[in-house]
């Protein structure tokens, strides 16, 4: 049964997504392949819509499908976000988003996730795609604004009046990572050896020469204190 034009316009728009989702380089290449053959079988459907289109004149002209996508997709990387004691709030600064058709722009929600997609702004579409949110949100209760040159998505929380520290959970297991782990069980200064491992693993020949002199001078003089006593 041949697909029709909304149908392929459909099937490209989800190619893409999951283009844009995924990693591996098989994956793309079947799914970027996939892409030109429904991109080419459209553009057939619809000169053959425009070659029919004079037999048509006395009939009541369908509604125009317009494209899903035009240009390429710019992935959005910045972004700001405070809270209420109801909502969690992403600001996405877009400039002239405020002009394009309210259907241009499509937020879909899931508990711990959304993802927005902008079509046709100056020739672009813009795509951002948040998963893994810290804590659950009401899909029912989430929204989005469009405002002059920004698009705020509206997160209703599951839980009122709980603080959000981050936005995400990979984005807070990464800020853990990075606070030096102390033990209140052990000796203070086993925790500050451990910071001083980490700076100097990570630090570059000047920073590990500071961290060598100093140590060695640390136990010079411990060890005069020794003798003293």
């Amino acid at each position: 049964m041949a697909s029709t034009l909304e149908e392929l316009q459909k099937d490209l728009e989800e190619v893409k997504v999951l283009l844009e989702k995924s990693t591996r380089k098989r994956l793309r290449d079947t799914l970027t392949s996939e892409k030109s053959k429904i991109e080419i079988e459209i553009k057939n459907k619809m000169q053959q819509k425009s070659q029919k289109k004079p037999e048509l004149d006395n009939e009541k002209p369908a509604a125009v499908v317009a494209p899903l996508t035009t240009g390429y997709t710019v992935k959005i990387s910045n972004y700001g976000w405070d809270q209420s004691d109801k909502f969690v709030k992403i600001y996405i600064t877009l400039t002239g988003v405020h002009q394009v058709p309210t259907e241009n722009v499509q937020v879909h929600f899931t508990e711990r996730s959304f993802d927005l997609l902008v079509k046709n702004l100056n020739g672009k579409n813009y795509s951002m795609i948040v998963n893994n949110l810290l804590k659950p949100i009401s899909v029912e209760s989430s929204s989005k604004k469009v405002k002059t040159d920004t698009v705020i998505i509206l997160c209703r929380k599951k839980a009122e009046n709980t603080r959000w520290d981050y936005l995400t959970q990979v984005e807070k297991e990464c800020k853990e990572k990075e606070k030096p782990s102390y033990d209140a069980e052990t000796d203070p200064s086993e925790g500050l050896m451990n910071v001083l491992k980490k700076i100097y693993e990570d630090g570059d020949d000047d920073m590990k020469r500071t961290i060598n002199k100093a140590w060695v001078e640390s136990r010079e003089k411990q060890a005069r204190e020794d003798t003293e006593f």
